[in-house]
């Protein structure tokens, strides 16, 4: 991946995922609602992922866990990709920002939803970047429960094959997934050796950590030509102390008085 600009200060970033978090509130008191605790747990690796990909030529972000389409809109949006708040508009006829990533929203170039598909096409990107010589590649980010579908794993094999170095795995790793826990319903034990089985570069990090996050996602591709996976260890709902680690927030619809009152605990 090539740099073509400056690094962003760290507490821009923190302020950024911040911000996120109060949008993707507001969208669950939303006439719909929205997917809430995913969205919140992976805010800070979108947040990240998007600035790193504003400084690399040619470089995409892919949310392969397409329910946490709001967290992706607000993310555009504080990261200056989006210009309009998606917010007030979120799940409404007429307006592009559907409940899973729609190619019609500014900076979303694949549409995702059924789980385990972004993978294959950050990977596609990837793949495509290093044949035609140009810089950049793909950062995909992907839930552990999502990491239950096969295709994510035949892809990790392909990537590792092909030497896309210019491809990232992000795991939004908190644990919980529509059904219940990941541990109960189909356990991912040892995840990081699972990925280096397949050829990959690994760590494990706080996925709430936005400087860690952005140390790991400046690192660059890799000599050998291995993608990296990166297992972060996120909470379901963070930000917001109603709802972390609980399953129940899996899907929220709140009325405004509530909103305001989860907002003004985000900082």
């Amino acid at each position: 991946m090539t740099t073509t600009g400056t690094e962003t200060p760290l507490d821009l970033l923190v302020e950024r995922a911040t911000r996120t978090r109060r949008l993707v509130v507001d969208m669950a008191a939303g006439p719909r609602g929205c997917h809430l605790g995913g969205s919140l747990s992976v805010t800070d690796l979108l947040v990240a992922a998007l600035d790193r990909a504003g400084r690399d030529e040619g470089t995409e972000v892919v949310l392969s866990k397409g329910h946490a389409a709001a967290g992706l809109y607000a993310a555009l949006h504080t990261s200056g990709v989006l210009a309009e708040n998606p917010a007030p508009h979120y799940g409404l006829a007429g307006h592009p920002y559907t409940g899973h990533p729609s190619a019609h929203v500014p900076g979303v170039s694949f549409p995702t939803g059924s789980l385990g598909h972004g993978v294959p096409y950050a990977a596609g990107w990837a793949l495509s970047r290093k044949l035609s010589g140009k810089p950049g590649g793909a950062i995909a980010i992907v839930g552990d429960g999502e990491l239950q579908e096969g295709l994510v794993w035949e892809t990790c094999q392909v990537a590792a094959a092909q030497g896309l170095g210019n491809l990232v795995l992000l795991v939004d790793a908190n644990g919980g997934q529509n059904d219940g826990p990941v541990s109960r319903i189909s356990p991912l034990e040892h995840l990081s050796e699972r990925f280096a089985a397949f050829g990959l570069r690994t760590a494990e990090t706080d996925g709430h950590d936005m400087a860690a996050l952005t140390s790991l996602l400046d690192r660059g591709p890799d000599p050998s030509g291995r993608p990296l996976a990166v297992v972060a260890s996120t909470v379901k709902g963070k930000g917001v102390p109603a709802v972390e680690g609980k399953a129940g927030s899996h899907y929220v619809r709140i009325d405004a008085a509530r909103a305001a009152r989860w907002k003004r605990r985000i900082t």
